[in-house]
């Protein structure tokens, strides 16, 4: 990071910075690689060594420290040229497994562009965000009242799109798709392709995360996944590599839930990795035959890399990828009753054809490419013209 330049647009981007969560950052990196080095940039996090230690030193940054210094976000938020909501799932209804009152994150939001609006008068943008799921009316009623004060709303699914028509949304909402889908595989993976080679030993790289919609189904979920691990493992030869995207930072992070899946599936060889950024990430997808992924931004990241994926979907952000990705038939809903060889099947269809997954994941995949970029062509406009 650098330092700032005097007369610079000063751009404060916000997300869920400094959580240790991969998918957050990438969102981060991805987007100040597609707005640029021109800007000034304050970034919020809540571990401001963790952040910067992850950001290019081309980029000139300043972090602020959001659980220690939350009036330094006031300070910021009256002196930006742009306030930029960078990517997420972040007008939504927390889940019961969070632990936390439902509205606290819109309440928080609707809280911070208030006083940018009311305060600082810069004009702001939500790119490339979720919106969802919001179930109540005064859920609703939230998420109106900060849209409504937004200048730029690009959402990254059909359904957030939808319910911004509900909530009574009235400027125009760009639909688009998820912001990593903007970038080349070669950023993702650090350079060339590292292609596996064929051991005659199915790789299956597991993404597991414990914060679904239905908490209380948690315990079925673990033991009907692991009872169709054993099942298939009990056919072929299969060797699973943990994917976590939370190492730390929480009680049941991802790490954490995955050495207890090792156990369940014993004795079907599992390998444990602990990556620390979607580089590493990267690698270990490129090293599998195919992905079971929770995790939002595992399976953007196995699809920019061409790897077949069976997603879990515990969430609406993963239904959504999932069905523009074309995998609605090998998808397994962890909020609907599945059964251990529902997951068995899908698994092995995608395993005995994954040439063809492939090829139909590839050009899914690059449709989506192309109009994530085009609403970042759209975004870059918009920043260029704030001081016009």
């Amino acid at each position: 990071m650098t330092d700032t330049t005097p007369n610079s647009t000063r751009v404060v981007m916000l997300g869920t910075h400094g959580q240790y969560n991969i998918g957050d950052e990438l969102l981060l990196a991805t987007f100040l690689r597609q707005l640029g080095t021109q800007y000034d940039y304050v970034v919020n996090t809540y571990d401001p060594a963790d952040t910067a230690a992850r950001i290019d030193p081309d980029y000139r940054v300043e972090l602020i420290n959001t659980a220690g210094d939350r009036l330094a976000l006031l300070r910021h938020l009256r002196r930006a040229d742009a306030v930029v909501f960078a990517g997420g799932s972040i007008l939504k209804e927390l889940s019961a497994a969070t632990g936390r009152n439902r509205y606290a994150t819109l309440l928080m939001i609707l809280a911070v562009v208030t006083a940018t609006r009311v305060i600082g008068r810069a004009p702001m943008a939500m790119l490339n965000i979720g919106v969802g799921p919001i179930r109540t009316r005064f859920g609703r009623w939230l998420a109106g009242r900060i849209l409504n004060q937004v200048t730029l709303v690009t959402v990254r699914d059909a359904g957030s799109a939808a319910l911004c028509e509900r909530i009574g949304v009235r400027r125009p909402v760009v639909s688009s798709t998820d912001a990593v889908f903007s970038v080349e595989p070669e950023w993702l993976r650090g350079g060339a392709p590292r292609p596996a080679a064929d051991t005659g030993t199915l790789r299956i790289g597991l993404s597991l995360n414990h914060d679904i919609d239905t908490p209380e189904n948690w315990e079925h979920v673990v033991a009907t996944l692991a009872h169709a691990v054993r099942d298939l493992g009990a056919e072929r030869a299969i060797e699973v590599h943990g994917l976590p995207m939370q190492s730390r930072g929480k009680t049941h992070d991802d790490a954490t839930v995955l050495r207890d899946f090792a156990e369940r599936i014993a004795p079907v060889p599992f390998v444990e990795h602990r990556p620390d950024d979607i580089v590493e990430v990267a690698r270990i997808i490129e090293q599998c035959d195919l992905i079971v992924a929770e995790r939002l931004h595992a399976i953007i990241t196995s699809a920019k890399l061409g790897v077949p994926v069976v997603p879990l979907a515990y969430d609406v952000k993963v239904r959504q990828v999932a069905s523009v990705l074309g995998l609605d038939d090998v998808s397994i809903d962890l909020s609907a009753s599945f059964t251990a060889e529902q997951v068995h099947q899908a698994i092995a269809r995608v395993a005995d054809d994954r040439t063809g997954a492939r090829a139909a994941l590839a050009r899914n995949t690059e449709l989506l490419t192309v109009r994530a970029r085009a609403s970042f062509d759209q975004a870059r406009g918009w920043l260029a013209g704030v001081r016009a």
